[in-house]
């Protein structure tokens, strides 16, 4: 490190894991399973919302499903507002803190999971638009938490096992998954344990039970449980060291606050704060030459990756259950009644969520500074890839009774690679590259690129993933592509992600100064390789 480093900020690249980096972990992370948990659950709940509110022919030979634009609206809409609340809370960490605008995400996150829950009026119209309202504000909230959480865990974490960190915050996501279904597991067996109704090709009328209109109201309202456990210990985390000394200058509050947090005697060093500051190379903005020269391409790779991701990823997540009831392996809507379906649509989505989607992230957590960021992204696009064309290619053969356990591990495995891959490296990287001024907000403009792919993918599959053929497309749909073709489209899609990976640089074992040039002078660093826009060639 240069002389002039920070006292404070190579204290914290040095630092021994300790309960500190746990218990930011745990707060930060709780906040992404709580994400995962609200975004994730609707998957679970939309064939329930259109038996109770869309089956107006009870001599249809299927139950009433949710109409093309509103299944759009009730699935994209809180997606929508992560996308704007990525960008917005994303710039507001840099301009007022990461602290200050932590606990406003998390209170909109734990007020709309109620409320989305709270639903109001009878009428079908009413009650979608109050859930689609809710959801989006739960959304906004929702998005904040990526760009802060993942800043504030790199601008706490040590170099060596940073990147462990980072991707350990983001893989509560898949307990998130996870839980979700094990709750909609819970509450359908009670409700189908404690009205036990018919079939719908047996009785129409009665195969959903007035009840059931509780199920999914208790499963989208739970997600405001563990961000309510966790709104304590938010507000007690000091400022990140990074921020306070580096963007609002106040090097003896970084001191007196990392001092704490380390258990050690740190110098207030005003005169260093003072030079980092005079210095050209921490003096740009977002939209100057200089960060287009410095970081233009870098950002051009985590914006492009994680929209290319989200995709696939959100496509597969949230169509589970039409994917799994086009192979069988969830029976057919008229087979069951309507509690019944929810406990095996949940139950697929909790087994994929389990064997799959979990020990994919904790692959990354356990890999990622071991092999490296580059690597994990690159190996997880190629293998999605693969596995999207063995799908999709031999299709037909799929199909098959005897081969539908052979398509769904082959799916299953989709899932473990975007997890131990792209899904988690595209989070990690861009809270490690960028400036501190300016990492807040580029995190959040890389997370909206994300979150648009993933409209793209849940509104783009809704409608292509319907069959030519009328009799076997859900009721109000034009004709699609298919479900064939769509894995194809998404195989393409991952393939491009996997070139697109070649712009982001690699992090692994360096510190968040040497990655973003901040301790650079005018044009030329310690290492007198100029002003380190060579870095976008992998390590």
């Amino acid at each position: 490190m240069g002389g002039d480093h920070l006292q404070v900020l190579d204290a914290l690249d040095t630092a021994k894991t300790q309960l500190y980096h746990f218990t930011t972990i745990l707060i930060a992370g709780m906040g992404f399973f709580t994400d995962a948990y609200d975004l994730f659950s609707i998957s679970l709940i939309t064939k329930l919302l259109g038996r109770i509110y869309y089956t107006t022919n009870l001599n249809a030979p299927k139950p009433g499903t949710l109409p093309p634009k509103v299944s759009s609206a009730v699935t994209g809409v809180a997606l929508v507002g992560t996308l704007a609340g990525q960008l917005f809370f994303g710039w507001l960490g840099d301009k007022m803190g990461r602290k200050k605008v932590y606990g406003l995400t998390l209170i909109l996150m734990i007020v709309c999971s109620i409320a989305s829950g709270l639903s109001f009026g009878h009428s079908p119209k009413g009650v979608m638009a109050t859930l689609c309202f809710f959801r989006f504000w739960l959304g906004f909230g929702i998005g904040g938490d990526y760009p802060l959480s993942a800043t504030i865990m790199s601008e706490y974490a040590n170099k060596k096992t940073r990147g462990a960190f980072i991707a350990a915050v983001f893989a509560m996501q898949g307990f998130g998954i996870l839980t979700s279904g094990i709750v909609a597991l819970i509450v359908s067996a009670a409700f189908d344990h404690a009205y036990n109704a018919p079939i719908y090709s047996v009785n129409a009328a009665e195969s959903t039970v007035p009840e059931a209109d509780y199920i999914w109201r208790i499963i989208v309202m739970f997600g405001a449980l563990p961000a309510a456990l966790t709104f304590y210990w938010r507000m007690k985390m000091p400022e990140t060291a990074r921020y306070t000394a580096l963007v609002a200058k106040n090097a003896k509050q970084a001191a007196q606050d990392m001092a704490k947090v380390l258990n050690v005697d740190l110098e207030a060093e005003e005169e260093k704060v003072e030079k980092y500051a005079e210095k050209s190379s921490n003096s740009f903005g977002l939209f100057s030459r200089e960060f287009v020269r410095r970081h233009g391409m870098h950002l051009l790779g985590t914006t492009s990756t994680w929209f290319l991701l989200d995709i696939a990823f959100y496509s597969n997540n949230l169509f589970q259950k039409d994917i799994f009831t086009a192979v069988g392996w969830i029976p057919k809507p008229e087979t069951m009644n309507a509690v019944h379906e929810v406990f095996r649509v949940a139950r697929a989505q909790t087994l994929v969520a389990l064997f799959a989607t979990v020990p994919g992230y904790w692959f990354t957590v356990a890999f990622i500074d071991i092999i490296g960021r580059f690597t994990i992204q690159i190996v997880g696009f190629f293998f999605m890839t693969v596995f999207m064309f063995a799908l999709a290619f031999p299709y037909d053969h799929w199909m098959k009774k005897d081969n539908r356990i052979g398509f769904v591990i082959m799916y299953a495995l989709t899932f473990f690679f975007a997890n131990f891959g792209p899904n988690a490296t595209t989070f990690v990287v861009p809270a490690e590259i960028f400036p501190a001024r300016l990492r807040s907000t580029c995190h959040g403009i890389s997370a909206a690129a994300g979150k648009a792919g993933a409209i793209i993918g849940a509104f783009g599959f809704l409608y292509a993933a319907q069959p030519k053929d009328l009799s076997k497309r859900d009721h109000g749909y034009p004709a699609g592509i298919g479900i064939k073709n769509t894995l194809i489209v998404l195989g393409c899609v991952n393939l491009l992600g996997l070139f697109f990976t070649f712009l982001v640089p690699e992090a692994k074992g360096k510190s968040l100064e040497e990655m973003s040039g901040e301790n650079e002078g005018d044009g030329y660093g310690e290492t007198g390789q100029g002003d380190g826009s060579n870095r976008t060639v992998p390590a």
